[in-house]
């Protein structure tokens, strides 16, 4: 089923308008039937199956010195914003055209960055549109940037996507690199019959409950996970559920592609549930209790690995069996949400546990 189809059927269920020509009205012109797509009642403060499921289309891919980029489109459809725990809804106007998303990575060890992304849209006749795009989630994408654009027809443009500096500390060979910005120009047709009949998928009885669906296939960009729990390094010291999050929490010791100093480190790898999706933009601290007392604490650094991608670490002076690790979350995941992430991610408790 495509958007033309899908909204054409809910609006003559829910209006009764069957007359020649009052779809088209209401839908594409102005697209004013797109607002509102189903949404699930009573939806879990978890990951869920949301309602249905939106196509993707890909624009292109280039790159710009070491970093990669790709341009995909979607039609425009609301997301949830969050700023620190405040979740505010973001619906689709009027004049929005399209739903403009990019990934952006490093094309050494093909890592996804979580860099800052803006995009400049021109047309022959000047600049049309300027914005930052969200960092964001969604079930089928996974981590990924985007906005509904408002653009003024159908027609050829050129988008310059700007990234700035990394802004979290990197591991080699990532470390001392991505510490400007770059940009990047690509050109894009934008074809109502393209973007606007893309695939949408019913999820039936399955909407609602929790789970996700697979990520999608995607050969020319880097999927945005981080490793199993048997390919994280060190020692396994706990696996725990924040928000719904997994966070698994790992001691290396005597590797110095995490840490100069001596002493151990500990790092902390959160990611969904389901398709262990990275999980960055988030604020992490740790308190280690030794006999009653307070032994190590601080800040966990948000760190970017190529094996681990995105984690929080910080070097320990040391850890005994007995000892008691607090991992707080002080911050959840700055990103935007799509349908089934929405309610996930946000009210995050502690996790504790002894080490063994």
């Amino acid at each position: 089923m495509n958007r033309r189809t899908f909204l054409g059927q809910g609006a003559a269920l829910s209006s009764g308008l069957l007359l020649s020509g009052c779809l088209g009205r209401l839908g594409f012109e102005t697209q004013s039937a797109w607002r509102d797509p189903p949404l699930v009642e009573d939806r879990p403060e978890a990951v869920y199956y949301p309602a249905i499921i939106e196509g993707m289309g890909m624009y292109g891919t280039t790159t710009a010195g070491d970093i990669g980029f790709a341009l995909m489109h979607s039609f425009p459809h609301r997301f949830w914003n969050l700023t620190g725990s405040r979740k505010t809804k973001v619906v689709v106007q009027s004049d929005d055209s399209v739903h403009l998303m990019a990934s952006v990575w490093d094309t050494e060890t093909e890592t996804i960055l979580p860099v800052d992304v803006s995009v400049g849209i021109s047309n022959s006749d000047g600049q049309v549109s300027s914005t930052n795009l969200w960092p964001m989630i969604s079930p089928n994408m996974g981590f990924h940037y985007g906005d509904n654009i408002a653009l003024p027809g159908e027609g050829q443009y050129d988008v310059t996507l700007q990234v700035g500096p990394l802004q979290m500390a990197r591991t080699d060979p990532l470390k001392g690199r991505f510490t400007q910005g770059q940009s990047a120009t690509m050109q894009f047709t934008f074809d109502t019959s393209e973007t606007y009949n893309l695939e949408i998928r019913r999820l039936g009885e399955k909407a609602g409950t929790r789970g996700t669906v697979d990520l999608m296939e995607m050969e020319m960009i880097p999927e945005p996970v981080v490793p199993a729990k048997s390919e994280l390094p060190g020692q396994l010291l706990h696996e725990d559920q924040s928000g719904d999050a997994t966070m698994l929490v790992a001691l290396v010791d005597g590797d110095h592609r995490f840490s100069d100093t001596a002493g151990p480190y500990l790092f902390v790898s959160p990611r969904t549930p389901y398709n262990r999706v990275m999980l960055p933009r988030m604020a992490l601290s740790a308190t280690i209790n030794r006999g009653g007392d307070t032994i190590d604490q601080g800040s966990l650094q948000a760190t970017l690995d190529p094996d681990l991608g995105s984690i929080y670490g910080m070097t320990l002076d040391g850890l005994r069996s007995g000892d008691t690790v607090r991992i707080a979350v002080q911050t959840p995941p700055q990103l935007a949400r799509h349908d089934g992430y929405e309610t996930a991610f946000i009210d995050m408790d502690p996790i504790e546990f002894t080490v063994e």
